[in-house]
């Protein structure tokens, strides 16, 4: 039998989970938090659909779900969790701030990594359709969502002729420019607000969009989502960071190996 090795981290940040969604790969980032533990543990907003569990009747909340939130219960008694509140999960505006043995539940907040400060927060206040014009974000919530049925149709007729997957979504969030501009104006916007705050760098989520660069002399990193780019970000003991990215390899006989590759970068951030 084949034992999975365990890597410890200082911190991981994980975001955008989306549980109660049925495109949340609560499956792999469940296994992913059982391969790779950590002293401190940021969830950056959207864990929770509170968005997508309120609409219709369908029973949308599954086993796989459960089991994530079990394992946070497990594992918060030798990891420190910070959970920072996100637009799909607004209903916790009504007990913020909280703290629960070793959960601490929080709008924002400051983290120290090695020498540096970084300000902590899920990114939704700094989009000005989510947080202006909540009704509209709502409908663009339901547009990706088709999006992404359109898109697990394309895959499985792309799975019987033999090809890799491919998504949709994120070529267009790549070629449409209206996309591309959002992002970047998303992203500078993010790091102003770090800069006022005298902080070094700032951890975000939100645009479901990977992404780590010095914007002059501000760390930019965000850490994706686990609808499409299941990624994370990694913190090594010696204030180091990494954007790391699950990839579930090809069945081989009976056995499914993982593989947890970190993005390629000139230096160590």
């Amino acid at each position: 039998m084949e034992v999975t090795k365990i890597k410890h981290h200082r911190t991981i940040v994980l975001s955008d989970i989306h549980l109660g969604s049925k495109w949340s790969k609560a499956k792999e980032v469940t296994r992913f938090l059982k391969e790779n533990t950590c002293d401190n543990l940021i969830l950056c907003g959207d864990i929770i659909d509170g968005w997508n569990l309120m609409r219709g009747k369908k029973n949308k909340w599954k086993r796989r779900h459960t089991k994530f939130i079990k394992l946070l219960l497990d594992i918060q008694h030798n990891t420190k969790i910070t959970y920072l509140r996100g637009n799909h999960d607004d209903f916790l505006d009504a007990v913020l701030p909280m703290t629960f043995q070793n959960i601490k539940i929080v709008k924002d907040c400051i983290y120290e990594s090695g020498n540096k400060r970084f300000y902590i927060l899920h990114g939704d206040v700094f989009d000005t359709v989510t947080s202006r014009f909540s009704w509209l974000s709502k409908i663009g919530d339901f547009g990706y969502s088709l999006l992404l049925w359109i898109n697990k149709i394309y895959n499985n007729r792309r799975v019987k002729k033999g090809l890799p997957y491919y998504s949709l979504s994120k070529e267009i969030k790549n070629k449409v420019k209206t996309s591309v501009s959002y992002i970047s104006d998303y992203e500078h916007h993010i790091v102003e607000i770090a800069r006022k705050k005298k902080c070094d760098g700032v951890i975000c989520g939100h645009i479901h969009h990977p992404e780590m660069r010095y914007y002059d002399d501000i760390l930019y990193l965000n850490s994706g989502d686990w609808v499409e780019s299941l990624s994370a970000l990694t913190e090594d003991f010696g204030g180091n960071w990494n954007l790391v990215y699950y990839r579930e390899q090809e069945t081989i006989g009976n056995k499914q190996t993982t593989d947890i590759n970190p993005q390629l970068i000139p230096q160590a951030i």
